[in-house]
């Protein structure tokens, strides 16, 4: 059973006119925060106004690197190989970094967005490009990855310092890969289920595929979706219910 698990959410994902997400009212409730660097989201203005929030509530700064598809939001696959993987996120998070250091604070991990973090899951070359992008950082920053994927093992395998993310509002297969969003079984909207699944997950190391066969996983962070209806109230049910199994919110090493 985890003592500590960090609770994390990805914001930062307004751009322009364009608003998404809670993120003012949201940020208390976290202990890190994956912050869209502009390529599937955000722009210099939020990530800016983000970052100052994230300092604000002693939170933990990410860098959010997506694929170039601000139409797609970053959730469509894109064919690229490992050298643009490790481009484009070398890019986004030196962005970040910048905008971290600015505000008196450090870049403490990299977790990629949506669909480059789906292909990478599973594919040894995408996850070769984006760790050698966060190994290329140094500063000791960590990479967040897929409990069980193919990016964790070559993130260990490379060295770097490897946080294991759970989802709290999505189902996952029998491999322990997340259903896609394609599939209409992907997402849980009921409160309470997505709450037991947390709990099992940081206190049991395991939850239940589409399929009711046990999947093993490791609950170093669980991942809050910001721009889902009720993001706030769920993040607020979810700490008292980590609080009354004496988890505390912690962001990673």
């Amino acid at each position: 059973m985890n003592a500590t698990v960090d609770l994390n959410a990805d914001v930062g994902e307004s751009f322009g006119a364009w608003r998404m997400g809670q993120d003012a009212a949201l940020m208390p409730y976290l202990t890190s925060a994956n912050i869209a660097c502009g390529f599937h989201a955000g722009d210099p203005k939020t990530i800016a106004y983000t970052v100052a929030l994230a300092v604000e509530h002693q939170v933990a700064i990410g860098a959010h690197p997506g694929l170039p598809d601000l139409v797609g939001f970053g959730r469509r696959n894109m064919s690229i190989i490992e050298e643009e993987a490790y481009q484009i996120v070398l890019y986004q998070a030196g962005a970040m970094r910048a905008f971290a250091q600015a505000a008196g604070s450090r870049l403490h991990h990299v977790k990629a967005h949506g669909a480059l973090y789906n292909m990478a899951a599973s594919d040894a070359q995408l996850s070769r490009g984006i760790v050698r992008a966060v190994k290329a950082l140094g500063d000791q920053v960590a990479i967040v990855v897929l409990s069980g994927s193919v990016t964790e093992q070559i993130a260990r395998e490379a060295g770097i310092h490897v946080s294991c993310e759970v989802f709290a509002d999505r189902r996952y297969q029998d491999n322990g890969l997340l259903v896609p969003r394609s599939d209409p079984r992907a997402l849980i909207t009921d409160e309470q289920e997505s709450i037991a699944q947390v709990v099992m997950m940081v206190t049991q190391g395991r939850c239940m595929s589409v399929n009711g066969q046990a999947v093993a996983v490791r609950a170093d962070t669980v991942c809050l979706h910001g721009d889902q209806d009720g993001a706030l109230a769920f993040a607020q049910a979810l700490r008292q219910a980590l609080a009354s199994h004496a988890v505390t919110p912690r962001a990673f090493p």
